[in-house]
């Protein structure tokens, strides 16, 4: 019993550390999951869909579905949004729903924001989906479940051709889990997750973009992560791009505007370390909705 209470707990940590916050390859295209201060940069009524299978091949392997949608109110003073997410590892699913609020100040050429959120997250851990090879049937646990508060602040600036902001996750630390080894009891909680991102749009003719861009991502007991990426924007129509992860990882991305309304986008990261045996890589497709809910045809090509 001992063995397989240490056994689940390390998965519950296994959870709390490394996926705490989902894994983004299209990161550029899905700032609200990460930063609240982004909700209506965009000035439009913006929806995305997004769809994440992590570690084709590997049983359990993480699977995550969010939406977003955020806008501006007709000043443009205001951001408002909201962001939800169901992120599954193995027997734990991450659940959670956040609203949005963002103040948006002129500054210079482009427009400093200061976003916060606020919602609930729901955890749960399923004993059904814990498969042993010797289970003991005197051992009969009850799922693991908890609703906790949390919140999010950001911080983000931006104009025509240039975009960075830092943010700040899991302000309120709140513990989901414990376990109890050996009489003793071991919490497990979330931890504050800090983003900072950046990019730059630079035009190489009347119908191509080169934009690069990188994110950092910092968490307590984890190393800094670093994604790196360069992206080409063709007549306002097509990207194509690839990033580099310091996980090991390479991704390759590309986003087609199908109509005014609606953009696809599909990422595939290749793994290059103990991985790579063990998995098919990991795919990522998103949904875009672009709604002028005002009528003001704004002619200005929205490069983030």
């Amino acid at each position: 019993m001992k063995k397989i209470t240490s056994l689940v707990f390390l998965l519950i940590s296994f959870s709390a550390f490394a996926q705490q916050d989902p894994l983004f390859s299209q990161y550029m295209f899905n700032k609200l999951a990460l930063n609240p201060a982004y909700a209506g940069s965009r000035e439009i009524l913006t929806i995305d869909l997004l769809d994440r299978y992590q570690w084709v091949g590997i049983e359990g392997a993480p699977r995550t579905f969010t939406v977003a949608a955020h806008m501006a109110t007709r000043n443009n003073k205001v951001g408002l949004g909201v962001y939800a997410y169901r992120d599954a590892l193995g027997p734990t699913i991450n659940q959670g729903m956040m609203g949005t609020y963002a103040y948006r100040l002129l500054l210079g050429k482009g427009t400093l924001s200061l976003g916060l959120q606020a919602g609930i997250k729901y955890f749960d851990f399923d004993w059904m989906q814990m498969n042993v090879e010797d289970p003991d049937y005197t051992f009969n646990p009850q799922d693991i479940q908890k609703i906790v508060p949390d919140a999010n602040f950001g911080v983000y600036y931006q104009t025509n051709r240039f975009f960075a902001g830092l943010s700040s996750k899991q302000l309120l630390q709140n513990e989901y889990g414990q376990a109890t080894v050996d009489n003793k009891t071991t919490y497990t909680k979330l931890l504050m997750h800090f983003y900072g991102m950046a990019g730059a749009a630079i035009p190489m003719d009347d119908k191509i973009i080169f934009r690069p861009s990188v994110m950092a991502k910092f968490v307590k007991n984890a190393p800094l992560q670093l994604d790196i990426n360069a992206s080409v924007l063709f007549g306002d129509i097509f990207w194509i791009g690839a990033s580099y992860r310091t996980e090991k990882a390479i991704v390759f991305l590309t986003e087609f505007r199908i109509s005014e309304k609606f953009r696809v986008g599909y990422s595939y990261d290749i793994y290059l370390n103990e991985l790579q045996p063990h998995n098919k890589g990991s795919h990522e497709i998103r949904l875009g909705i672009d709604l002028d809910i005002y009528n003001s045809r704004m002619m200005t090509p929205r490069y983030f």
